[in-house]
């Protein structure tokens, strides 16, 4: 069986001098079971969010499942619009939020008691939750940190990494920028996901394609600002 998926926010990789406006990636996978969504995003991706959604026909109360690659808020933000969606989450992510890496001020406050509004399934070690869509720990950015593996027709075998891999830099450079898991680990997970990936759609950059001499990029990112 195959699943089919659509990048439905677009990431990107922007900072401030003394902040973000790091976006995440937000994709929407459609399986035998129904829809679900990889990360909800950022708070202010709140609307956009909702428009894709209503484009691709499907309203929030169908989404069948969300899985979190982890629990920082540009990536759990609007997981509240999906009451009656089951909540994946690795359970050392779970127990990582509630006492983060000292550095580490991108934990939401609140998340858990908002995620005990659903029902959640912990996740520890590999396997699947459709047809087509496996899991696997991705730790490195963060302890806990998770990516899936999805097989496609059209495409071959897609990754959706999270910050497991943010952007085409980590790849080139076979190490993550942000870790609060360990440099290590986050090595091994790169190593792994482009071993097996023939595509790889990152935490914040457009999706990456492998070819013979690596991997590289098509869509062109975009980040549309209004001043008003």
């Amino acid at each position: 069986m195959t699943a089919t998926y659509n990048v439905i926010l677009k990431g990107n990789n922007l900072t401030l001098q003394d902040g973000l406006l790091a976006l995440s990636n937000v994709t929407l996978i459609l399986t035998a079971e129904g829809p679900f969504l990889f990360d909800t995003g950022h708070y202010c991706q709140r609307r956009l969010l909702l428009r894709e959604l209503g484009r691709h026909g499907v309203e929030p109360k169908n989404v069948k499942g969300v899985f979190l690659s982890h629990l920082h808020f540009d990536h759990c933000h609007n997981i509240d619009l999906f009451p009656s969606a089951c909540v994946f989450v690795s359970a050392r992510e779970w127990e990582y939020a509630k006492q983060p890496h000292p550095n580490d001020i991108s934990i939401p406050w609140l998340i858990h008691e908002q995620l005990g509004n659903n029902k959640v399934e912990f996740l520890d070690g590999e396997g699947s939750i459709s047809a087509g869509v496996r899991f696997f720990p991705a730790p490195g950015h963060t302890p806990g940190s998770f990516a899936i593996v999805l097989e496609t027709k059209d495409k071959g075998r897609v990754v959706v990494a999270g910050d497991a891999i943010k952007y085409a830099k980590e790849i080139i450079n076979r190490r993550n920028d942000i870790v609060y898991g360990s440099v290590e680990q986050g090595v091994a997970t790169i190593e792994l996901i482009v071993q097996i990936a023939d595509r790889i759609v990152p935490g914040h950059f457009p999706e990456l394609i492998k070819h013979e001499k690596g991997f590289t990029w098509e869509e062109v990112g975009e980040l549309p600002l209004i001043i008003r």
